[in-house]
């Protein structure tokens, strides 16, 4: 009975701590490292890059304590708009999510301060932001959406920072990625708008309503054209993925009329999970830069 529990409890705590998205952070930063950030260096030396290394753990050690603390603040709304979900991640005992959560930033500071002093406050830094925007900043009108797409792309900035990379196509990359994490979390807040109308966050959809939300959904798919374009333009840098950012144009103009067409939060959830997709698929699809046109 023992074995069982905590079997469950441990269960519970991947769950929480999103393992599956802890691994696709570690691909994505060294996809990008290998292929976006340092494409004139070897991958053996990449992937035998201790520091390389203990900054993607360090992450992955920032990111799961996030989501922990982020569990703990959100625990009330989540019942309302996730009730498996809550009953899931709730097998483990709120003082013991609080244990990992100072474990996992312990270690995650640890890791930082072998790499050095600017990683170390790097990361100091970040590990604040987490806990601030799921204690105050995430109940704040856009300062909700702002800083938690910012706070997704911050793995990316510090592999850019490490490898000293500041080229234009580098930002480029980094407007389309920030675009389509926008457009995911204000589909999310739709999808989560009665928890956060009960529990009063100043989201977009409740400050906006549903109407004036999708509109703003539907001008940031017309804005994701500036970053695609200006990709699409540089394919001898992006080669193959090329592709990748031209088929996102009628994947995302098919997302839109589909928000449109059926205003339920059971397709909110289908779009936020078509979203996902779209960006696991241009995860992998960076492995395509090496292949020529």
């Amino acid at each position: 009975m023992l074995f069982k529990k905590t079997a469950i409890q441990l269960l519970a705590l991947f769950a929480s701590v999103r393992g599956y998205n802890l691994l696709v952070v570690i691909i994505a930063q060294y996809l990008s490292a290998r292929y976006i950030f340092a494409s004139n260096k070897p991958w053996v030396q990449i992937l035998s890059d201790p520091n390389l290394i203990k900054i993607f753990l360090a992450t992955s050690f920032a990111i799961a304590g996030g989501y922990l603390i982020n569990n703990f603040y959100d625990a009330e709304k989540d019942q309302i708009n996730r009730p498996v979900k809550y009953l899931i991640e709730h097998r483990v005992p709120p003082v013991f999510q609080l244990f990992f959560y100072g474990l996992m930033n312990f270690s995650s500071l640890i890791l930082a301060s072998l790499v050095s002093v600017k990683t170390i406050f790097f990361f100091a830094v970040y590990i604040f932001f987490l806990w601030l925007y799921s204690h105050y900043l995430k109940k704040r009108f856009w300062a909700s959406n702002f800083f938690a797409v910012l706070l997704a792309v911050t793995p990316f900035i510090a592999i850019m920072f490490y490898f000293k990379n500041y080229e234009s196509i580098v930002f480029h990359h980094a407007g389309f990625l920030f675009l389509v994490l926008l457009i995911r979390d204000l589909i999310k807040d739709l999808e989560n708008f009665k928890g956060d109308w009960v529990r009063n966050y100043k989201t977009i959809a409740v400050v906006y309503g549903e109407k004036r939300t999708k509109q703003i959904i539907s001008f940031l798919v017309i804005l994701m054209l500036v970053p695609v374009s200006l990709l699409i333009k540089n394919k001898q840098l992006i080669n193959s993925m090329s592709y990748y950012f031209l088929a996102t144009i009628p994947f995302l103009l098919l997302i839109v009329i589909i928000l449109w067409k059926s205003p339920t939060q059971k397709t909110y959830l289908w779009l936020h999970n078509l979203l996902k997709v779209l960006i696991v698929s241009g995860i992998l699809s960076i492995l395509l830069i090496r292949l020529p046109l």
